[in-house]
């Protein structure tokens, strides 16, 4: 406060060397007005003797003829005191000018990405500078993490793409095994996969000096570097090789010594896939690029995995082809034998006709043909040529639930769906136009009680038979067969996903006996699967945290008969691993717990990844937060305002923490600069613009001579331009501010008013008046060779109880409301001209109030700035 006092006196002293004859003319008045006084009173004359005799009378009138002299000789020692102490505070304000130019510029380079700021140049005091480093330093970073990990991002995208298009092995080994070659810059290559069979490494893709190498080489497992590492199932990485590891038999060096060999197992679910090794004449191979290739072969060896399944799966899957083949041979020699048994029957039936002295056993037999056919496990049915239902054998009472007549009346098709009963007229136009061959088809039949059932129809022509005249069809309910057949199939795929799963899968009983563990179970706890089915959880040796959590879950999930979602840290053969645990209740058919099925999945690397991210996000934010503390300090707030205009209110709202919009505030004599200032972006990008615009505007104003509103935002234009070097001619930043400034004369008052891009609100006797500022930035680059407008400065009189209004586009942009609209510049000049009586503390609250009903559940979009001043 005492350099500010000093600094403004210092300017209303700017010429001291016409202190001594100011100091002698004011001691004038001394005497003069002691004559006056004494000639007036006494009735002398002005001469020479009336003086002489006043001089006389009165001898105080020769003490304050000195005063001139007197007065002379002090303002001549204070002009030469105040001349020394200017000297010395113009030095401190050019110390404290310079600090802030650096500052300025050390935020542009951070803001350009420049960090090559030397901490030397930054003085022990400065706490802004220090603060400034401490952000580069965050940033720097910030900046290599996120550059690495894209790289790696970029490389996995660039393999998982080879590795989704192609399903040869051949060929995606030798795609993948090129692409990474030249992505982590290396001359050498090659790739091994594990065989099964042989149990040894075979190269299935080698590569070297921008060439197909064709090797055909096997290692066994620990056999060579190839081999060690497929044995150790960990990365060999060798460096300055010595001369006797020349005959090393690697994989693609041959007898050359390598500087560098990268050899990383292909590893998925702990079992190996195969092996991948790079080799350099040079130092090309960083821990970038081997953290790379490690977080890859998992992928690569998935990949491997997978199409190993597949191969083995399509030739499970031709087995199974050839196997249908041989049944349908055998289903046509069955198919003959049942002609030939036919044919037999009908000899036997001619045979029975011509025995009339049978007649009696022949009706007897047909009675316990009835018989049958009504507990028949089929339903007969003999149709004539035009599809018309002959005959139906009586079972069908048992079977579909209606009885011979009903069917006989348009029941046999009236309960099919559409498809059936097209399959069925399919059947007949063939067994006509094919009467030598049955045809059997399978469809769905509605029961006489609503219920739905599996009906298997075969059919056979036998229209030239005399005993039956017509084509029989043969029916039976095969809807538990179908059902079982579904059961049979779920369960296989059900073995089958299990068998595969990278999960621990563990079925148990309600008396704790174990039912099935996949072979996941053996690599986590190291027990052998047949070790755990048929034993119960004290019988088997597990852990004893696992066997505490079994017996833990069995006694919830008998209670609750709820599925348990479990997070769970389980010690496992190779350290403690997080496992995500779904302990999942099956019921039988009564609804009776029966079995419980325990699915753990391993989270222990994205718990790891959590914590990582969480920990840099801690970081970022505290440096954010050291940024709002530091521009909090600068800015103005209401009551700091009100001290001057007592008469206001700021609506501030930053989006984040730090904040691109910022209210200005500067004092100078009787005049007040006040502004609303909106900066390209929002978050620590604006802050940054922020500070620019905050210590620009402060150089400006803070010098003796008085600008204009217009003057100064030409004057901030230019010096914003020159600080981002938009003034040069590859200039491509176009970053820059909107603002609204006003300077304020409360002794004359005036208002001086200037704008980019932000308007003034004048409110006068319930009559609201918009001045418009510029159509312009301050900042930029100008469009073409157009020569630039200079901002357009409004000087306007001012009455007690007018009313202005500025702001940010923050506030007019905000979207919400019902119809999710935005807030818009006229809803703010409609609450002004509405409420034109309010003061502006009941302005600044409705505001407030309006802005959260508008913007409700909708995220702020961005920093908001309203300022209110009534004189």
């Amino acid at each position: 406060m005492q350099n500010v006092f000093f600094l403004k006196f210092f300017r209303l002293t700017k010429d001291t060397s016409k202190f001594p004859i100011g100091g002698f003319l004011f001691g004038l008045l001394f005497p003069v007005f002691a004559w006056t006084f004494d000639i007036n009173y006494h009735h002398f004359s002005f001469i020479w003797d009336d003086i002489v005799t006043m001089h006389l009378n009165n001898p105080i009138h020769f003490i304050i003829d000195l005063a001139p002299l007197i007065l002379y000789a002090v303002a001549y020692r204070l002009s030469k005191v105040i001349e020394a102490d200017r000297k010395k505070y113009t030095t401190i304000i050019k110390e404290k000018e310079n600090i802030i130019s650096k500052n300025a510029l050390f935020a542009r380079k951070i803001g350009d990405k420049d960090f090559s700021i030397n901490e030397s140049d930054v003085d022990e005091k400065d706490i802004l500078g220090k603060s400034l480093l401490l952000m580069r330093d965050n940033l720097l970073k910030t900046s290599k993490k996120e550059t690495e990990q894209n790289w790696i991002t970029q490389g996995k995208d660039k393999i998982s793409t080879i590795l989704r298009i192609h399903n040869d092995i051949d060929k995606l080994a030798y795609e993948t095994l090129v692409t990474l070659i030249k992505y982590i810059n290396v001359i050498q290559g090659a790739l091994y996969i594990y065989d099964d069979e042989s149990k040894s490494l075979k190269n299935v893709a080698t590569y070297a000096y921008d060439r197909k190498k064709y090797l055909n080489q096997e290692f066994k497992i620990g056999e060579g570097l190839i081999g060690q590492a497929a044995y150790e199932m960990d990365t060999v990485f060798r460096k300055e090789i010595p001369d006797y590891y020349v005959t090393i038999s690697s994989g693609i060096i041959g007898e050359k010594k390598p500087s560098n060999i990268l050899i990383v197992p292909l590893i998925t679910d702990e079992k190996l896939q195969g092996v991948i090794e790079f080799a350099s004449l040079k130092d090309d191979i960083n821990e970038l690029s081997i953290k790379f290739v490690e977080e890859l072969s998992e992928i690569i060896a998935r990949t491997l995995f997978n199409l190993k399944v597949n191969a083995k799966t399509e030739k499970l899957l031709k087995d199974a082809q050839e196997m249908t083949e041989e049944l349908k041979e055998n289903e046509e020699e069955l198919r003959q034998n049942a002609e030939e048994m036919r044919a037999t029957h009908e000899e036997l039936e001619k045979s029975n006709e011509k025995l009339e002295t049978q007649i009696i056993e022949v009706e007897n037999a047909q009675k316990r043909l009835h018989s049958l056919l009504e507990n028949a496990s089929e339903i007969i049915y003999i149709y004539d040529e035009e599809q018309k239902l002959k005959y139906v054998s009586p079972s069908v009472t048992k079977i579909l639930g209606y009885n011979p007549e009903e069917m006989m009346e348009g029941k046999d098709f009236d309960r099919l769906t559409l498809r059936g009963e097209s399959d069925l007229k399919k059947m007949f136009k063939s067994l006509l136009e094919n009467p030598d061959e049955a045809h059997t088809i399978q469809y769905t039949y509605m029961k006489k009680n609503g219920k739905k059932i599996f009906l298997e129809t075969t059919g056979r022509n036998l229209i030239h038979d005399p005993a039956i005249n017509g084509i029989i069809l043969n029916s039976q309910d095969i809807t538990e067969r179908k059902r079982a057949e579904k059961e049979e199939r779920m369960k296989s795929k059900m073995q089958a996903l299990s068998e595969n799963s990278p999960d621990m899968i563990i079925r148990l009983n309600t008396s704790g006996q174990f039912f099935y563990a996949n072979p996941i179970v053996k690599i986590f706890t190291g027990i052998d699967t047949n070790d755990v089915i048929k034993k119960t959880i004290d019988e088997v040796n597990f852990h004893p945290q696992i066997t505490n959590f079994f017996k833990e879950s069995l006694q919830q999930i008998k209670k609750s008969k709820q599925k348990l979602n479990t997070e769970f840290t389980f010690p496992t053969n190779f350290g403690e691993r997080i496992m995500q645990i779904n302990s999942i209740p099956e019921f039988n058919e009564e609804k009776d717990l029966e079995t419980i099925l325990f699915v753990a999945h391993d989270i222990t690397e994205r718990k790891n990844i959590e914590l990582e991210i969480q920990e840099k996000n801690k970081k970022i934010t505290e440096s954010i937060n050291y940024a709002e503390r530091i521009q909090g300090s600068i800015l103005p707030n209401t009551k700091f305002i009100q001290q001057f205009l007592q008469k206001s209110f700021i609506f501030y709202l930053p989006r984040d923490v730090v904040s691109g919009d910022f209210p200005w505030f500067f004092k100078k004599e009787d005049e007040l600069y006040i502004a609303a200032v909106d900066c390209t972006g929002h978050g620590v990008p604006g802050a940054l613009l922020s500070f620019i615009g905050y210590f620009i505007l402060n150089n400006i104003v803070d010098h003796e001579k008085s600008y204009s509103a217009g003057e100064v935002l030409d004057m901030l234009h230019e010096g914003v331009r020159k600080t981002l070097k938009q003034d040069q001619a590859d200039a491509n930043a176009r970053d820059g501010m909107d603002i609204a400034l006003c300077k304020i004369n409360l002794n004359k008052m005036e208002l001086d008013y200037a704008g980019a891009h932000r308007p003034l609100l004048f409110l006068r006797n319930g009559e609201l008046k918009v001045y418009k500022g510029n159509r312009k930035a301050i900042g930029g680059i100008p469009v073409g060779n157009k020569p630039e407008k200079d901002f357009v400065n409004y000087n306007l009189k001012i009455q007690k109880e007018d009313k202005i209004f500025f702001f940010s586009d923050g506030l007019p942009d905000q979207v919400g409301g019902p119809q999710k609209r935005k807030y818009m510049a006229q809803r703010i000049r409609d609450i002004i001209i509405e409420n034109s009586d309010f003061s502006m503390k009941q302005f600044s609250n409705y505001f407030a109030r309006d802005y959260k009903k508008w913007k409700g559940d909708n995220k702020q979009i961005d920093d908001v700035l309203l300022i209110g001043i009534e004189f």
